[in-house]
């Protein structure tokens, strides 16, 4: 039995938030070649997720909230913004999935925040994800800056 517990929220939170890029994950499935991967994910606000998408192959990816907030968005093919979603338990919406062949991010609203995720397997490094030409790359200085003019132009406070 794999338990889900607030000690093991707290202990993938703390290696996020002394993890260079603020986020870590805690994986479920036994290897990266499992047709369904499971994973906790801890994201702390100061964070930045590459807006991506996951196509050839295909491959749904499902967000369940376990502790703080999370904003989830989507867009086009030219980086309009499609749809959003605040994951929230004080807002009662607590996931959603995002269908393959659609970009989308995540945006940590809070300290402490935590989603249990699942994706279609295996992952494949090279194949897993194709990111967003018109979004910063990870690690690039204007990184934050976009996730800010994100969150201006949804109108949500982090």
């Amino acid at each position: 039995m794999i338990r889900i517990d607030k000690q093991l929220l707290d202990q993938v939170s703390e290696k996020a938030k002394k993890a260079p890029r603020r986020r870590m994950n805690h994986n479920f499935h036994q290897s990266p070649e499992d047709l369904l991967n499971r994973m906790l994910n801890a994201m702390e606000p100061d964070t930045y997720v590459r807006p991506h998408k996951h196509e050839n192959p295909d491959k749904r990816e499902a967000f369940i909230l376990l502790r703080g907030s999370f904003l989830i968005v989507e867009f086009d093919e030219k980086g309009n913004v499609t749809d959003h979603v605040i994951l929230s338990k004080e807002k009662g919406v607590y996931g959603l999935e995002v269908p393959p062949r659609t970009f989308h991010t995540l945006i940590s609203l809070e300290p402490g925040s935590v989603i249990y995720e699942l994706k279609d397997g295996p992952y494949i490094v090279q194949t897993d994800k194709i990111f967003a030409p018109w979004a910063p790359e990870e690690g690039a200085a204007d990184c934050q800056a976009y996730n800010q003019r994100l969150l201006q132009q949804l109108q949500v406070n982090a």
